[in-house]
């Protein structure tokens, strides 16, 4: 293979990533459109002491996936403090999203709004839900 043909792969090889990746994205906003936009809202402002916002909340651009992971999966019913505001809204379980949906979501919702996390890969997913 000669220089302007592993040029070629190269270039298509990475715009194939980029695609995918932004594929994950868009799924995960259209799965945050239909499950978390009512309480979260489109802009992640959550609802003052009821629903936690997730724009800019140090949980969820922290270094606990286990945590996201499981109140996406099992959900929470408890009154939670965040970054100094209490929040005491149930959030709904979805035991029927797949690791894929749930690292979407995570995805979009860590690299949305004013939030620059890193992106949450099906591996980490796994991995998480084996932890207790």
């Amino acid at each position: 293979m000669n220089i302007k043909q592993w040029s070629v792969l190269s270039l298509f090889i990475f715009c194939c990533a980029m695609s995918l990746q932004a594929q994950d994205i868009a799924k995960g906003k259209k799965i945050y459109a239909t499950r978390c936009l009512v309480c979260h809202q489109a802009d992640g402002g959550g609802v003052p002491n009821m629903n936690a916002p997730l724009d800019g909340a140090s949980n969820v651009v922290g270094n606990n996936i286990a945590r996201l992971v499981r109140i996406i999966k099992k959900g929470y019913n408890e009154k939670i403090a965040l970054d100094g505001f209490y929040y005491s809204n149930a959030m709904t379980a979805n035991p029927d999203l797949s690791d894929a949906d749930i690292a979407n979501v995570l995805s979009y919702v860590r690299t949305s709004w004013s939030n620059s996390a890193s992106k949450i890969t099906v591996a980490q997913v796994q991995a998480a839900k084996s932890k207790k």
